[in-house]
């Protein structure tokens, strides 16, 4: 019989393909316009997993974009796991800085260059052709499986809290295990055990009833935009160090051993520097720049506007102005114990003359930490020996991947991250791309952590 590895190799081709026809459908979920995008690919991922043998493929409406559900489950007494993925993309403006049409795949140097390639078509479609290689030498899967890919990962996966809490039992597993991610190098391996979450506020602050005449009024009218600029201010100090009051009061401590791991992943300070073309690194005092990113706090002012815009002077007091606020948190902050400490902290600093409006946005995700020790980690680790040859590093991400935080709260299992995109592939960016190589890759890895979990 042949084994998994082989029928692997002598299907390279038709897996390319099928990644290609996969990356031809626009499914960017942030735009209403491609929502019958978003379902074709929801409609491709379950005929596919169907065709690599899974059953009971449903489409599950979540009251947004989709979740494909399916399993295979006939291995009793060993562990169940639940793979995910997303097949939703970003957009892909600016059109221009594309050398080749986003949703025209195209492969240039052993990669393939399309919107979704690295982020993540081609690493959810990884454990997919690994399964089916298990299924068509094995006759059967080392274990049980499930899986759930979902087409609105982009956009903070909106709808799935209520629809991952109400389908609980059905999604029930020992471990989940996330396509979603990558590693740190083309020849270094990497564990991720950390993702921030996050949660955000729009800040409307209001004066008179019309923008006023600055000579007729100027020192006599608060100004809504030195109001906003005033209350923006008291927010962070000019260190670094995040000022609204409890704020800090659930994040979880640094150890030494936390430290250490995070710092043993290096970083060309000099590097980030002359790529990102500034002078210096900014931050939270007392930390390093890893720690930072990684596993501490955020407040950041993503947009302000207010007040005459265009070129030349109109010497007016506007009548309002405005702020979007976003937070990236660490594990154990709540994303709406945030919400709420940032809306006291404007009504205790909110100015005279001036009404305030705080009103949370839709962005809201759980910070997930899982202990680098977790079974899964240890047997994914093991894995990543093999194919690497060398010892991961243990990592943490400044993003967030709402879904870990999900499984975590509703169904009590941590997600070992288990991708292979690798940090340059331009995701979210014009000439996104995934190599062919990691593409190969992943699927033996795939098959290799299955069967391991499911010896364990």
């Amino acid at each position: 019989m042949t084994s998994w590895e082989q029928y692997l190799e002598q299907e390279q081709q038709r897996f390319s393909d099928e990644m290609l026809a996969f990356l031809r459908i626009p499914s960017i979920s942030a735009i209403p316009a491609h929502a019958g995008d978003v379902q074709q690919a929801a409609d491709w991922v379950a005929a596919r997993v169907a065709a690599a043998g899974l059953e009971h493929v449903e489409m599950m409406a979540t009251g947004g974009h989709p979740v494909v559900y399916a399993d295979w489950l006939h291995a009793p007494g060993k562990p169940t796991v639940l793979i995910y993925g997303h097949f939703d993309v970003q957009p892909v403006d600016p059109l221009d800085l594309w050398t080749s049409p986003p949703f025209e795949p195209t492969i240039r140097d052993g990669k393939v260059f399309a919107r979704g390639a690295s982020d993540d078509k081609g690493n959810m479609l990884v454990p997919i052709l690994a399964l089916e290689a298990l299924l068509q030498s094995e006759g059967a899967l080392p274990l049980n499986v499930k899986v759930f890919f979902e087409g609105q990962e982009e956009i903070g996966s909106p709808t799935l809290p209520p629809f991952v809490a109400a389908n609980k039992e059905r999604f029930a597993c020992d471990y989940a295990i996330s396509a979603d991610g990558g590693q740190y190098s083309d020849d270094q391996p990497e564990l991720l055990v950390g993702l921030r979450g996050g949660c955000g506020v729009q800040i409307d602050v209001k004066a008179a009833k019309m923008d006023l005449h600055s000579g007729l009024y100027g020192g006599v009218v608060m100004n809504p935009i030195h109001a906003l600029v005033m209350l923006l201010d008291s927010m962070r100090s000019h260190d670094g160090v995040i000022s609204v009051e409890g704020f800090y009061d659930q994040v979880r401590t640094l150890d030494d051993q936390d430290r250490a791991r995070i710092n043993a992943v290096p970083i060309d300070e000099a590097a980030v520097k002359a790529d990102l073309e500034i002078s210096a690194l900014f931050g939270e005092a007392g930390f390093t720049p890893r720690e930072r990113n990684w596993a501490r706090p955020t407040l950041e002012i993503n947009g302000i506007w207010g007040g005459f815009q265009n070129e030349g002077i109109k010497t007016v007091l506007p009548a309002e102005a405005h702020a979007k606020i976003t937070c990236r948190l660490v594990a154990d902050q709540d994303p709406n114990r945030i919400v709420e400490l940032l809306q006291a902290h404007v009504e205790r600093h909110a100015p005279p003359g001036v009404t305030v409006t705080v009103t949370p946005l839709a962005f809201r995700a759980q910070p997930y930490l899982m202990e680098a020790d977790h079974p899964g980690n240890l047997a994914a680790r093991e894995v990543l020996i093999e194919v690497y040859g060398k010892e991961p590093f243990y990592t943490r991400s400044g993003g967030s991947i709402p879904v870990c935080g999900l499984f975590l709260e509703h169904m009590g299992v941590h997600t070992v991250n288990f991708g292979f995109g690798l940090p340059d592939e331009r995701q979210h960016s014009p000439d996104e791309f995934f190599r062919l190589s990691s593409f190969r890759r992943g699927q033996s890895a795939y098959c290799k952590l299955l069967t391991r979990i499911g010896a364990a």
